[in-house]
């Protein structure tokens, strides 16, 4: 069974999706930090243009194990979560080739197993025949207060209002973008979590699955 969640940054579906994952005895696939490993990759490997990035993709091994991302065999997964690595995995996305490379890497992960996958694009182009689709969303202001709240556990500063700069330029790259933007599956459910805990959350996708 392969269940997608999608969704804009900050809408809760990255936590949602490991929560049910482990409810169900599912495999969790992370797509969001497959992109931020590459965004990470870049940022280290000092490859600003996109053609050097896409040439590097060649060589390049990323490994997803349990809730470890390794590139090259290097364990970079205490390394993706910073606004740095999050504003470059936001440019890398928008590569054309760096989401072909992924979406095989997503199809074969997923092959012969019971999975929750979380993106932007899992519903509508990664598994398309997909048994349950979700597409969770929230207000932009509750979803920068998430993001704040992230940043600030990780002991970087910022404000609210860069942050709410920064989704909303995001969101607009995402929607906007040739390759896979991020849009709502026509047979998608969609859930608004702005006033929801995420344990709320999880209970409603879990009560959908089960029927």
């Amino acid at each position: 069974m392969i269940i997608t969640i999608d969704g804009p940054a900050g809408s809760g579906k990255s936590t949602a999706a490991k929560e049910l994952a482990k409810d169900l005895e599912f495999d969790f696939l992370d797509t969001g930090a497959m992109y931020r490993a590459i965004g990470w990759y870049a940022l280290n490997n000092s490859l600003e243009q996109n053609q050097e990035l896409v040439e590097s993709l060649e060589s390049l091994e990323l490994k997803l194990d349990q809730e470890k991302v390794f590139i090259n065999g290097q364990d970079v997964t205490g390394q993706l979560r910073n606004s740095a690595v999050t504003e470059k995995a936001s440019l890398v996305a928008i590569i054309p080739q760096v989401r072909e490379c992924l979406v095989k890497l997503q199809r074969e992960f997923a092959s012969g197993k019971n999975i929750v996958s979380e993106g932007r694009d899992q519903g509508t182009v990664v598994f398309p025949d997909a048994d349950f689709k979700f597409y969770l969303t929230a207000s932009v202001k509750k979803r920068a207060e998430r993001r704040l709240k992230e940043l600030s556990q990780d002991e970087e500063e910022c404000c609210l209002e860069e942050i709410e700069k920064q989704i909303r330029e995001r969101d607009n790259r995402d929607s906007t973008r040739d390759s896979s933007p991020l849009r709502i599956a026509d047979d998608a459910i969609q859930i608004d979590t702005s006033e929801m805990v995420i344990s709320d959350v999880v209970d409603k996708l879990k009560n959908i699955v089960r029927g």
